[in-house]
């Protein structure tokens, strides 16, 4: 079971949207785009190259009041912070173990009316050539879709792209979900 976010605690998402839409103005970042009508999906964060890209998707889910839960190392989770993390949506995530993730969080999914996952795909903030796969699986075995998320830089966006229902085959669908991220420039290139 996950603990209680804080997402779920309403006049602390309201006072916390205004101040994250605060914030972001002064920073010069706009949040664009929509949320999709369904109740649990995968959204996937790209690019992410930087470590400004958390905290700065965490003011934009704020600002929308988007319950979402984010996978971390679980060395994030250890007192005194872990709680916190927790709160914040966090589900540690040991990657030093073999503990076959993507079928624990397909079970998550299917334990749950309503869940958002973000996961990154490309499972690290340095610039990669393959993204990881992992969140395509999880979608496909949940039967869950995904919804395209994106830090784009160049313009000072966050935002929500459309959503992507996996069709099984992972390297056809992997195409036209990276052609959304063309046009999008992480913090760091």
């Amino acid at each position: 079971m996950m603990a209680m976010t804080i997402f779920r605690v309403p006049v602390l998402n309201r006072v916390l949207a205004g101040l994250a839409s605060v914030i972001l103005a002064a920073l010069g970042w706009r949040v664009v785009g929509s949320l999709p009508q369904q109740r649990k999906y995968v959204l996937i964060g790209a690019p992410h190259t930087s470590n400004w890209d958390f905290p700065l998707m965490l003011l934009a889910v704020l600002k929308i009041g988007m319950d979402v839960h984010w996978l971390g190392k679980h060395t994030l989770f250890k007192a005194p912070f872990g709680s916190v993390m927790r709160w914040l949506g966090g589900i540690a995530v040991d990657r030093g173990k073999s503990n076959n993730l993507v079928a624990q969080l397909i079970e998550l999914f299917r334990e749950r009316d309503e869940l958002v996952l973000l996961i990154p795909p490309e499972g690290t903030r340095t610039q990669v050539d393959r993204w990881k796969s992992g969140f395509y699986y999880v979608a496909a075995g949940a039967e869950v879709p995904i919804l395209l998320g994106f830090v784009d830089a160049g313009r000072k966006q966050l935002g929500f792209g459309p959503v992507f229902n996996t069709s099984g085959d992972y390297a056809v669908d992997l195409v036209e979900i990276q052609k959304f991220y063309a046009d999008k420039r992480g913090i760091r290139r």
